[in-house]
């Protein structure tokens, strides 16, 4: 072979490489979501209707998805689902990249209502995939309903090391500034302080802080109250029909969590697919059924049983939506004096 063959032959090896390491790069999206988020046998269906493998991985809690892709400076995940105010916080920190809704052709799907919220406006870095509440779990089997009506039952001393609380700074703040008054997203030191020395005297209360599966310790028999998410009741009940729920005379908490890609995402291509796949109304419908929280897709309601449609625990009537309050970024100063008071409460207990 004369030295002109042996170069061609390696510039066409090299070339054919790089060529199929660019199409392995191009038939792969690496997915970062909830615990127990995404319905059984969707992800093969992606796969199968588009060529593109997931690499499907899990957090427990925003706290731990927001930190890991700060120190990996937005890299290593294509997509992942923040809550509410981690969007604006997120975008604020150059962590997210724009979304490009004209290759999602199932955008039109979702509920004008649920969109261009002030965590986000004009959708820029999120789509909404679910929305729920935070509110009291209980079990009726050993607490009667009807003595608990308020976020302020839960400071009973009766409740002493029983309580569970889901492990969120905010959730857990906004519960204090609910019974005080004050919004959910206050800046004002004297109210976050007012509300730490509230939840101080819940804490001998409180038996576990739980984000992976707040319904584990209730059917467990650990614990018969406290916090949870609405779609942990809807999946307790399949093995324990006594778990019931409560909207807070205060006011529930609300959020949405929505698909987000971060800035430097390998795969940005095959992340609005994904998306786009997860916007189809069948898929939004069966992620309701599996997950037990409220879809943004409009046009997935038609889709659903009417037992699933009517049941206030995944869609709450407008009046308790109304008293509600989502999340908002509070700004890195309220931020910092939020954790700072969360951490003392913790080491505390």
């Amino acid at each position: 072979m004369t030295m002109t063959s042996v170069f061609r032959f390696v510039s066409t090896t090299v070339a054919a490489l790089m060529v199929a390491m660019s199409a392995s790069a191009a038939d792969k999206v690496v997915v970062y979501n909830w615990t127990e988020y995404i319905p059984e046998g969707v992800l093969q269906e992606f796969t199968a209707a588009t060529g593109i493998e997931v690499e499907y991985n899990t957090y427990e809690s925003n706290e731990v998805m927001y930190s890991k892709i700060k120190i990996q400076n937005a890299t290593g995940y294509d997509v992942i689902v923040p809550s509410a105010y981690y969007i604006s916080r997120m975008a604020k920190e150059g962590l997210l990249a724009d979304i490009d809704k004209s290759q999602l052709s199932n955008f039109k799907h979702l509920d004008t209502t649920l969109l261009n919220k002030p965590y986000d406006p004009g959708n820029q870095y999120s789509v909404p995939y679910t929305w729920g509440s935070t509110g009291i779990g209980i079990d009726t089997a050993t607490i009667d309903k009807n003595s608990i009506s308020s976020w302020k039952d839960l400071w009973d001393p009766k409740w002493k090391g029983s309580l569970l609380l889901t492990d969120d700074v905010r959730e857990v703040f906004q519960m204090a500034l609910a019974i005080n008054g004050h919004s959910a997203n206050t800046r004002d030191p004297a109210e976050i302080k007012q509300a730490y020395e509230l939840l101080k005297k819940l804490m001998p209360n409180v038996l576990v802080f739980n984000s992976d599966a707040p319904r584990e310790p209730y059917l467990a028999g650990d614990v018969s109250l406290g916090m949870i998410w609405n779609g942990e009741v809807i999946m307790a009940q399949e093995d324990m029909p006594e778990m019931d729920y409560i909207y807070p005379s205060e006011g529930v908490i609300l959020w949405v969590d929505s698909f987000a890609i971060p800035a430097n995402a390998e795969h940005k291509d095959a992340a609005l697919k994904f998306i786009n796949f997860m916007l189809r109304p069948d898929i939004a419908a069966r992620t309701v059924d599996y997950i037990g929280y409220a879809t943004p897709n409009k046009d997935a309601l038609a889709l659903l049983d009417e037992e699933t449609r009517s049941n206030p625990i995944i869609f709450p009537s407008q009046e308790i939506i109304s008293h509600g309050e989502f999340q908002e970024d509070v700004g890195e100063a309220a931020n910092a004096l939020f954790n700072q008071y969360w951490e003392a409460l913790k080491t505390g207990m």
